[in-house]
């Protein structure tokens, strides 16, 4: 039975075939002829959603959702899906909408869906039927919608005399994207446009130099045709000029690269990583030799960075790195021991460091602060296995078995890992911290908010505390702090 037949009953007990699209009957072929755009429409505290058709995966009851500890508000546990450990996240906290009391028993009405090969499913009030409409008819939201925040509104429709709000599921819980960036992509061709015209200009501008003389000869230099007075004094010559050395930061080339990073990477050249992309940049034009160095793509932008990334990125650290991590680590006697990790992403990086800490202070109580502004990931990370081949490493005291028979990390780790829905960027109402550990999130955030961030480590770092960027960054401009190296690695103390 496909989505497009199935009806929730007012009283949300029973599940009816049913048409996809209610339609007037006088009307009914010709809407079909027009039909271009379906989506499943559910009520939140009263108020008329949708969804667009395609990232529903079906349509549920359930209740008795798995707790997981540690995990955001709305994050009301995980639910087995046939054999496949989901997530369950209720709209109505996300949304700060008040949610009814219910028993722990109570079936909720449930939409699974899948966005960037990842399945969950939201609580809804009440899922309604599936609507057909035209995309021309979706309006962009207006700022009237104020019960949820507009950015999470791609337009509102209306059908059959009910307005629909239409929630952006891809905003909402694929990879976070800044304002300006959903405008990005309608300037990226333009940008490509300008860049190639000036690369291209500059190129003629190299192929054609100033010519010289026809006979062949140069132009004798205006000295050497004035009178020389015998009885002058003689002049010592000067030395010759020191070569100069060309920067390459101000070379066309160079600038195209950097706002090819911008518009395609995401990435901002700032101080913090310039020293990396420069060397990066002579190896590039090597690589590129007889075609353009423009970032003209991200798949030129991702094979650019690709020995920007810190090591054992997205991935549980090997021993030898994690080894590496905790000889950096300053003593620390306190009995607890609060830590900051920004972009913490799956939570792999997360977990691997909460083992560390767990080996390097025993004693203490570790309390991790783990940010992303991936809703996704972050909701997936309390709920993480350990693959087969990582169970017999160095992280294998700290795991457990779960009752289906999987690894997973064990209640101590858990325990100590707060995983939270925030950007950096914002106020966080965090207490002063003895360790940050924010590998490469930096140079993913424009040059204002780069200094803003780097202001708030600052502020929050303890004056015995220690500060883990990524291996190809570097913060030694800024004279609040003072740097550290030890082997590949770097870390940062306030001065």
């Amino acid at each position: 039975m496909t989505i497009e037949s199935i009806l929730i009953s007012d009283d949300n007990t029973n599940l009816t075939a049913v048409s996809a699209v209610n339609v007037d009957a006088a009307q009914d072929r010709k809407a079909q002829d027009i039909i271009d755009f379906k989506m499943v429409t559910f009520s939140l505290s009263g108020k008329d959603y949708a969804i667009d058709i395609m990232y529903v995966k079906e349509i549920a009851k359930a209740g008795m959702f798995t707790y997981v500890p540690n995990t955001l508000p709305f994050v009301v546990g995980v639910y087995n899906l046939r054999g496949e450990i989901i997530p369950i996240l209720d709209m109505r906290i996300f949304f700060n909408i008040d949610v009814p009391e219910q028993s722990p028993e109570a079936l909720r009405n449930l939409l699974i869906l899948t966005v960037e090969d990842q399945t969950f499913g939201i609580i809804v009030d009440k899922i309604d039927k599936v609507v057909g409409v035209q995309k021309s008819s979706i309006q962009p939201p207006h700022p009237l919608f104020v019960d949820i925040n507009i950015k999470y509104i791609s337009g509102v429709v209306e059908s059959n005399k009910r307005l629909y709000i239409l929630l952006d599921i891809s905003r909402i819980f694929s990879k976070s994207k800044d304002e300006e960036e959903y405008k990005l992509e309608a300037r990226q061709a333009s940008i490509s446009k300008k860049i190639e015209a000036s690369y291209n200009e500059a190129k003629n501008a190299k192929m054609n130099p100033v010519s010289e003389p026809a006979d062949g000869k140069k132009a004798e230099s205006s000295v050497s045709s004035v009178p020389v007075n015998e009885n002058a004094s003689k002049v010592t010559a000067k030395p010759a000029a020191e070569p100069v050395v060309e920067d390459i930061t101000q070379s066309k080339d160079f600038k195209f690269v950097v706002e090819g990073l911008k518009t395609y990477g995401k990435f901002t050249v700032t101080e913090l990583n310039e020293s990396w992309v420069k060397h990066r940049f002579e190896e590039w034009k090597k690589e590129r030799s007889g075609s353009s160095v423009q970032i003209q793509n991200e798949k030129d932008a991702k094979e650019f960075l690709k020995s920007f990334w810190s090591a054992n990125t997205d991935k549980l650290w090997t021993k030898e790195y994690s080894d590496e991590i905790y000889n950096m680590l300053p003593d620390n006697s306190a009995k607890q021991i609060a830590v900051w990790n920004p972009g913490c992403s799956s939570g792999a990086e997360t977990y691997s460091l909460a083992c560390v800490l767990a080996k390097r202070y025993p004693e203490a109580k570790i309390r991790i602060y783990a940010q992303d502004i991936d809703l996704l990931s972050v909701s997936n990370a309390p709920a993480m296995t350990v693959s087969p081949e990582d169970t017999t490493g160095w992280v294998a005291p700290y795991l457990s078995k779960t009752a289906s028979g999987a690894s997973t990390f064990n209640q101590q780790i858990k325990d100590s890992i707060m995983f939270e829905y925030h950007d950096c960027q914002h106020t966080n109402a965090l207490p002063m911290i003895d360790l940050i550990f924010a590998r490469d999130l930096l140079s993913l955030l424009d040059e204002n908010a780069q200094k803003s961030v780097i202001s708030d480590f600052e502020e929050k770092l303890k004056g015995n505390g220690t500060l883990f960027l990524g291996e190809n960054e570097s913060i030694s401009h800024v004279k609040e702090f003072m740097e550290h190296s030890e082997g590949a690695l770097t870390a940062y103390s306030k001065q």
